[in-house]
């Protein structure tokens, strides 16, 4: 097997956890008219189709700003804003209500493709759409008339999930309708915040200008609690057009019950599968509460020990140990996961007539080994073993030495091992000792 053909068996098994995990979740898309009139809306076509086709159900929300500007244009009328919403008059209406379905037919037209040869060969989605917003005129504010901008009222959640139900991509234009009749404007972002608040979604993503949050370094801020994005949305360092916009959606969402809020760049060629089906990720994750949980670990999370520590056993880092074993010992583990996937772990096995423990098992996949997640993991297991009122923790190591160092831990000699450990000491592995005083 070449590198090329081992790479790609490696992606799509890791991408396995994920696919299962999305099955039947329902995912809300929320992107502007320039994503769906830019060189990238033949792509998000293909990958919305494959998102659909793994079970995922999907509900999309188009903008229409920049096509409203070109319609306004054509009719020789100047565009209006305060505080970066649209103010939408009489003839601006029509605009809007012109650009908005003539956007939405071209949204339909991308997802109906099936042509040989492309990634939607023999798929068929079938896009629906409906009188699912009721809503009410955002009316007078700091003395400006918004006439006929109009803010989300209420959002119909059981008709779109009897869509959703029959397998359906439901496609949402941002136009409202009051009690009385009447259209209202409104904004694509409330609209995909309000409708994936009300089906209660897994996710919320925006396709925007920047590929996510970036910190006072310039890098990219993988995840954010809504506390945290709250204070970079106070202070307003690094934000784009796009994200002043979306990062209040995003928090107010994940407050009000979605489990998580993706901003992606809208230039990244498959950043909706990069997002949801790697490890890493490409965008920026806003949920309530920190991405990584530490827990202890149960007989469920057998499969994903094994998978997690396999390749470190194949490598000589870790001893080896069969799935008997770990089913055994599983109240040993602790296990780390980051938005639900099992991403490391540690055990620890007390020698109460010591008074001391091993921790043994240590592992991080490597995606996440910058991220601290074995320090952390050392933390605990510390702490288990102080809560046993053992004295000292030791470990066996091969290839991790200095880690351990930086750590407080001190090399030792083998025979410094609790009697029962080094009965049973290798010494053909000649793993090194390290312990560090609780």
């Amino acid at each position: 097997m070449d590198d090329a053909t081992a790479q790609f068996v490696a992606w799509v098994r890791g991408a396995a956890p994920y696919i299962h995990a999305f099955r039947g979740r329902t995912f809300v898309v929320g992107f502007g008219g320039e994503v769906a009139a830019g060189k990238r809306a033949q792509s998000l076509a293909y990958d919305c189709n494959l998102l659909a086709a793994l079970g995922i159900r999907l509900v999309l929300v188009h903008g229409a700003r920049p096509q409203i500007d070109a319609e306004l244009a054509r009719r020789g009328l100047e565009p209006r804003f305060h505080h970066g919403l649209r103010v939408t008059d009489a003839d601006a209406l029509e605009c809007v209500k012109s650009a908005m379905a003539v956007t939405r037919f071209e949204v339909e037209a991308l997802l109906s493709q099936g042509l040989p040869n492309t990634p939607m060969a023999g798929s068929y989605i079938r896009v629906t759409g409906g009188n699912f917003i009721t809503a009410r005129p955002v009316g007078v504010v700091d003395g400006v008339d918004y006439q006929y901008t109009g803010a989300v009222r209420k959002i119909i959640a059981e008709e779109i999930n009897a869509d959703l139900d029959q397998q359906n991509v439901v496609l949402i234009t941002p136009l409202g309708v009051s009690p009385a009749g009447e259209i209202f404007n409104l904004a694509m972002e409330e609209v995909a915040e309000a409708v994936a608040v009300a089906l209660k979604a897994e996710k919320l993503i925006y396709l925007c200008d920047a590929p996510g949050l970036l910190g006072e370094d310039g890098q990219l801020v993988e995840s954010v609690t809504a506390d945290e994005a709250q204070g970079k949305l106070e202070t307003g360092e690094g934000l784009t057009e796009d994200l002043h916009l979306f990062l209040p959606c995003a928090i107010r969402a994940v407050k009000k019950g979605v489990a998580r809020c993706h901003l992606i760049d809208h230039d990244l060629d498959g950043g909706l599968l990069l997002e949801f089906f790697t490890h890493a990720g490409v965008g920026t994750v806003v949920s309530r509460d920190p991405l990584f949980r530490l827990r202890e670990a149960t007989v469920e999370d057998v499969a994903a020990l094994v998978a997690l520590i396999s390749p470190m056993e194949a490598d000589g880092t870790l001893v080896r140990r069969g799935r008997e074993l770990l089913e055994q010992e599983i109240e040993r583990f602790t296990v780390v996961e980051h938005d639900g996937v099992l991403v490391g772990c540690a055990a620890l096995y007390p020698f109460s007539e010591d008074n001391a423990a091993e921790l043994a098992c240590l592992a991080v996949t490597p995606e996440y080994r910058r991220a601290g997640l074995g320090d952390q993991l050392l933390k605990r297991i510390e702490r288990r073993a102080r809560v046993q009122r053992l004295e000292r923790l030791f470990v066996l190591t091969t290839r991790t030495a200095h880690w351990f160092r930086e750590r407080g831990f001190s090399e030792i000699g083998p025979e410094a091992l609790p009697r029962q450990k080094r009965e049973l000491y290798n010494f053909q592995r000649r793993s090194k000792v390290f312990v560090k005083p609780l």
